[in-house]
């Protein structure tokens, strides 16, 4: 059986005219042009409470945190798209996190996060495009055992980058970050396909 990537796609933005919303899927138009699986889905449709310990005591995951959880446990590779708030990750991807992360019984701890490959990307109105917060996105998620890929595209002044179909003007732009895409469904081919039996 020929090896397929599977691909979750997301951004860390739930504002219906994200800039980050309309990266991210410029990026699995990439990857589903190497036959990759990709499913998107909004942030705004998994809404969840802030992290509270007491709250997880008391009640468990909420539903949307095992919803999601579960989406990341079956698929391999993560694309996202991370907006930076304050020169840093936005609440909402870190919120999101949090939850995903905690264990349930048997469940080593970020057992969802490890072994996943990831390849990220930004866009921002300001000058550096939000490259500054993609450091701390890298930083979390390679500490839970995520193989996040060197390559990463950070588009600034986003509030003029895009045209009304949702692409970049710049065609060398649009390139680079359906490239990221393209090698996300790349490794994980050569990281998986060797163990799907013949």
């Amino acid at each position: 059986m020929e090896y397929r990537a599977k691909i979750l796609a997301f951004a860390g933005s739930t504002r219906a005219g994200s800039f980050n919303k309309k990266l991210v899927l410029i990026a699995a138009s990439g990857a589903r042009e190497m036959e990759a699986s990709v499913t998107y889905i909004d942030l705004r449709e998994f809404s969840m409470p802030l992290y509270d310990a007491d709250m997880e005591i008391a009640a468990g995951l909420p539903e949307n945190a095992q919803k999601l959880k579960d989406l990341i446990i079956s698929h391999q590779g993560l694309m996202i798209s991370a907006p930076e708030y304050n020169s840093s990750i936005s609440g909402v991807l870190k919120n999101t996190i949090d939850w995903v992360s905690r264990p349930l019984p048997g469940q080593s701890s970020v057992s969802c996060f490890e072994g996943k490959t990831a390849v990220l990307m930004s866009a921002s109105p300001g000058a550096l495009g939000g490259l500054r917060g993609l450091v701390h996105v890298r930083a979390i998620l390679g500490n839970m055992g995520v193989l996040v890929l060197p390559q990463q595209v950070a588009v600034p002044a986003a509030h003029e980058a895009f045209n009304e179909q949702g692409g970049l003007k710049v065609a060398e732009k649009q390139r680079s970050v359906e490239k990221l895409g393209a090698d996300l469904a790349q490794m994980l081919i050569k990281l998986h396909r060797e163990v799907i039996p013949s």
